[in-house]
């Protein structure tokens, strides 16, 4: 039997001769054999091990995505994110990591945003701040008295 693992930007693994394969879905663990019936599931945050030809066992972590089994040979897996080691301590090591990069990832995205939104505000203000009181005299209407002679504007005196 087959297995692809791919993600958005690559593949992850392409492994032959799988002997066994199990996986999670929202029903609970499953087991993949060579021969297996066509078959579609979704997969949450789970790890997929399997077993290859000389009985060595080997894992990969995915974060959601979906399984399908064709033609009883070819499983495809199409995650949104997946780590493959050889053992499950690796693995382990490897989604921790994965996981540290990403939230420092998204504190500087989160970091940066808000200097942007800071400056936005900063810029509205200054820009604000010279409109009310910065014009030239010449640029500033006539206030109007009370009379409604706010420059003679449209008497036609």
């Amino acid at each position: 039997m087959r297995m692809i693992v791919t993600t958005p930007l690559s593949v992850i693994a392409d492994v032959e001769d799988i002997r066994t394969l199990r996986a999670e879905d929202e029903t609970g663990a499953f087991g993949i054999l060579p021969g297996h019936a066509d078959f579609l599931t979704v997969l949450g945050i789970s790890v997929i091990t399997w077993r290859d030809a000389g009985g060595e066992e080997h894992h990969v972590a995915v974060s959601g995505g979906i399984l399908s089994v064709r033609g009883g040979n070819l499983v495809e897996i199409a995650a949104h994110e997946a780590f493959a080691e050889d053992t499950l301590a690796t693995l382990g090591t490897t989604v921790e990591e994965q996981f540290r990069l990403q939230e420092e990832s998204e504190q500087e995205s989160w970091m940066a945003a808000a200097r942007l939104q800071f400056a936005t505000v900063r810029s509205i203000e200054r820009y604000i701040r010279v409109g009310r009181g910065n014009l030239p005299p010449k640029a500033m209407p006539p206030a109007d008295d009370g009379g409604g002679r706010a420059g003679d504007m449209g008497e036609g005196r």
